[in-house]
């Protein structure tokens, strides 16, 4: 078994259209797959992506229309990190000036450029210069001239009142390793230089618990590559006595869901089946999808789901 990184991180918005504007108008990311929170098909479920969503790749969102501003602290992920190429930093902090978006620096960590900023509903969003970028897989026909497109997920970030028992989850059970180490930041890696390979755990007693709601993180998901592999990860986990779900069928992957030791939700996703299951490449995130189970009250969920304007769809996208 290993988990090769991040799967999808998956946060909260309240306006549709301000977050569809946000991030594949400003950030120029891939809106792949537009359908409804399974769990909640009155609401949107939107997920951004390379071009054809690369699990590693994929910030997905629960729309809750007016939902009030959460609280970020222990027990969340706290920051969502994406890598750009190193000679991308100037452009960016002159695009997020130009789309008026407040952010801070360029400043170091781990010898890497980091901007910082948040998207519409608050929801911490940083771009880090990083060696680890694969032009093959940006999405390069979106408003972001190809040589400063995002490449996927660099890391994320956990928040935790204490990190020895996080830790202990991360290096003998998942597989990570302790790579870096700055004051009360500790950088844990696995797998080769791909999207996602990272995760940073904040020790941080200090910080008050996180609320959920708009603008924080719902949860973050890892890699498994395949359902057998999923399979026995979810043995293992119960084994080690987490509460863990058994396995929820999400159409574009399956997945299982815990609590890690400092309450951050876990979910571990296979990279199968993917977004084109359902619609083809070049039509992601054209039309609204639905599962099969809710297709039969397709008329009434529409009727329910506030007007999107969406992005123009992008041709000739190869996987």
């Amino acid at each position: 078994m290993e988990i090769s990184g991040i799967h999808h991180v998956t946060a909260i918005a309240s306006d549709p259209q301000a977050n569809v504007d946000f991030y594949t108008g400003v950030l120029g990311l891939r809106l792949v797959k537009l359908t409804v929170n399974f769990d909640d098909p009155g609401t949107y479920h939107l997920y951004y992506a390379d071009r054809v969503g690369h699990p590693g790749t994929i910030l997905t969102f629960f729309l809750w229309p007016g939902a009030p501003r959460g609280r970020r602290g222990s027990g969340q992920v706290t920051l969502t990190s994406f890598a750009i190429p190193s000679w991308a930093v100037e452009y960016w902090t002159e695009r997020l000036a130009e789309h008026e978006v407040l952010f801070q620096g360029p400043s170091e960590r781990f010898g890497e450029q980091v901007i910082s900023f948040a998207d519409p509903d608050g929801l911490r969003i940083e771009l880090i210069s990083s060696t680890c970028v694969s032009a093959g897989k940006a999405y390069k026909r979106g408003p972001v001239p190809a040589d400063y497109t995002i490449h996927g997920f660099h890391s994320a970030t956990l928040c935790e009142e204490g990190y020895q028992r996080t830790a202990a989850l991360l290096t003998e059970t998942l597989g990570f390793k302790l790579v870096q180490h700055e004051g009360n930041r500790f950088r844990y890696a696995v797998g080769a230089c791909e999207p996602g390979a990272m995760v940073d755990v904040l020790c941080a007693p200090e910080e008050s618990r996180g609320r959920i709601a708009a603008g924080t993180v719902h949860h973050i998901a890892w890699r498994a590559a395949d359902d057998q592999q999923q399979r026995e990860w979810l043995k293992e986990i119960a084994r080690l006595n987490y509460n863990v779900t058994p396995v929820i069928d999400r159409i574009y992957f399956h997945s299982i869901y815990f609590r890690e030791p400092g309450d951050v939700l876990f979910e571990i996703a296979t990279d199968a089946p993917g977004f084109s299951v359902d619609e083809d490449t070049e039509e992601l995130g054209s039309k609204l999808q639905l599962p099969p189970w809710l297709e039969p009250g397709r008329a009434e969920i529409e009727s329910a789901l506030p007007p999107l304007r969406l992005p123009s769809v992008a041709r000739s996208v190869s996987p």
